[in-house]
């Protein structure tokens, strides 16, 4: 047997938070049943983690805990409550709000496809797992979002008190001591996020189904248009997922890119606004100013507003800020920023031509997902 490789993330991740060991069990023979992903026509297999392997028991286990509002310390927020699943688990604010009011200053992403998504957070590369990632909306305090900091013990503790839940971690992981741990817990919710998966829009019936008439003619001038040099779309939101930052277990080394596509430019220089710079933040390269993640377009019509920090509402007024080569070159003379995208150059779309790449991008909502029971609150739907 094939010596498996350690992943650090528990042990880096929750040393600081737990003081704990740091384990990595091993799934027993005759342990839950693997989860059957029952993707999509021309979706490859996700990569996963080999600590954490798909399983039915941790899916279902992680479904419950995602609408589960003990995950919150005053009981007010779960997972679901910035991630709904009829807004393809997005929220439609400008800015997300926390369990305690605390308003965030970036925009709710969607999940749905996460489990290709090699950037996780609009601007930070050192989280690249969603069991990493997790630890954020639980304890983060800046901003505040489930708002355990401090508070890991009163939280698996909640947990812990209900028998049924117990019972459920207990079967959903075999073979540990603690059944019920920030690991366990955070793995279940990865299980479950990775399963959210989007493929099922008119436009995958129209390529992958053979459906000719799934797309009319307008979204099929506007497909041919977005995929066009003249618009450069599909340099940033590109293959089967429409994102850039996509991986998946033929892929080799995951790609971690971010962009500049000037939607500022205060100084003249290319500087975003002090309150979130972007990537910068993290790396202190001036290069990585207004630099984040290019979201996946699945489901774009319907997850406005737009962007890092929701500042476009509409997609119209997405097609008029890449027209314009940038919100801040036309706010600026026509003088781009000198950090922005090489792609983000303007074009010129007549009113016809928009209506199309509006109409092709409407095809890329998939009505089939947002109503799937499998992602739906089994509180709700069983």
């Amino acid at each position: 047997m094939a010596r498996r490789r350690w992943q650090p993330w528990k042990c880096l991740a929750t040393v600081a938070l737990l003081a704990t060991g740091c384990t990595d069990p091993e799934l027993p023979p005759d342990g839950p049943a693997p989860y059957d992903w029952k993707l999509p026509a021309g979706f490859p297999t996700p990569r996963v983690p080999e600590d954490n392997p798909m399983t039915e028991a941790k899916v279902q286990l992680g479904r419950s805990l995602f609408y589960d509002k003990r995950l919150s310390l005053n009981g007010t927020q779960s997972c679901g409550s910035c991630h709904e699943q009829a807004r393809a688990f997005t929220d439609g604010r400008v800015h997300s709000v926390g369990s305690t009011g605390q308003t965030h200053r970036r925009n709710g992403q969607g999940l749905a496809n996460v489990a290709y998504a090699t950037s996780l957070t609009w601007a930070n590369p050192a989280l690249t797992t969603l069991e990493s990632q997790a630890l954020t909306p639980l304890f983060g305090t800046e901003p505040v979002e489930l708002g355990n900091a401090d508070q890991q013990e009163a939280l698996l503790a909640r947990l812990r008190e209900d028998a049924a839940l117990s019972a459920r971690f207990a079967e959903a992981f075999p073979g540990e001591a603690t059944p019920v741990s920030l690991a366990t817990l955070t793995r279940a919710l990865s299980s479950f996020e990775r399963s959210i998966i989007s493929g099922t829009a008119p436009y995958d019936r129209y390529l992958f189904g053979g459906d000719v008439q799934a797309l009319s003619p307008a979204a099929k001038r506007g497909l041919e248009l977005f995929l066009s040099e003249r618009m450069e779309c599909d340099h940033c939101h590109s293959g089967f997922n429409f994102q850039d930052a996509t991986a998946h277990e033929a892929t080799p080394e995951p790609i971690l890119p971010y962009h500049n596509t000037g939607l500022y430019n205060e100084d003249g220089q290319g500087a975003f606004p002090a309150t979130d710079p972007g990537l910068i933040e993290l790396t202190g390269r001036a290069e990585d100013m207004g630099r984040f993640k290019a979201p996946s377009l699945r489901n774009v019509a319907i997850t406005a507003p737009y962007m890092h920090d929701g500042s476009i509402a509409t997609l119209s007024e997405v097609l008029d800020h890449y027209a314009a080569g940038g919100r801040a070159r036309a706010m600026n003379g026509g003088a781009a920023s000198p950090l922005q995208s090489p792609f983000v150059r303007g074009f010129t779309l007549t009113p016809a031509e928009k209506a199309d790449v509006i109409a092709f991008l409407e095809t890329l909502t998939d009505t089939e997902f947002l109503h799937d029971p499998r992602f739906a609150d089994p509180a709700v739907v069983p």
